[in-house]
């Protein structure tokens, strides 16, 4: 309520001034029938949902709400095999990738690695690539190293080193040998 002092009141009491909007007395007439239908209305059109208010909103389907994102890449390194025999005895790794980006040809594919495989590769992205740094492997194991920790360690440090190469988009659109080494079972390490 504003305030203001009148001059024509000696005693320097406030008087009201008038607001924008009128008082309504307690006397005043009920609304009339079609008066409440049209403040109805319209409050019903403050309280809209947003989402109803939206001239281009639709309904999604089932595969945009819980289909693969539009550009997803995962990657995997999993189920260890060790082969061979004293000297010549090896471990290698199977590398699962599902994707729909497309510098990978394939959206699945499952290949085996070993850790000098994996070296080979490394190499080969440094030397392509020298706006990318290359993370490092796992470091090599001399004692033990077909123990289930040592093997279950390197898998995981492999599987991290992957993920973070794989994912890279300079790498994915300008490295030769990435694709290849993460999906085409007959990659050979000499031909790069």
């Amino acid at each position: 309520m504003n305030t203001a002092k009148t001059a024509s009141d000696g005693q320097g009491t406030a008087a009201r001034a008038t607001s924008a909007e009128p008082q309504k007395s307690p006397t005043s007439p009920p609304l009339s029938p079609s008066s409440m239908e049209q403040a109805q209305a319209a409050a019903a059109r403050l309280h809209r949902p947003i989402l109803q208010s939206m001239p281009d909103t639709r309904q999604q389907s089932f595969d945009e709400i819980y289909g693969p994102p539009e550009n997803f890449l995962e990657i995997e390194v999993r189920s260890p095999r060790t082969h061979g025999i004293g000297r010549h005895m090896y471990t290698d790794y199977e590398i699962l990738c599902r994707t729909n980006i497309p510098a990978f040809k394939l959206r699945q594919s499952s290949v085996r690695r070993r850790y000098s495989d994996f070296e080979y590769f490394r190499d080969i992205l440094e030397r392509e690539s020298a706006r990318v740094t290359i993370p490092p492997l796992p470091g090599k194991v001399f004692t033990n190293r077909f123990s289930d920790d040592v093997i279950e360690g390197r898998r995981a440090g492999l599987e991290k080193f992957l993920k973070i190469v794989v994912g890279h988009p300079l790498l994915q659109t300008g490295s030769k040998v990435l694709a290849a080494f993460v999906q085409d079972p007959n990659w050979d390490r000499n031909a790069w």
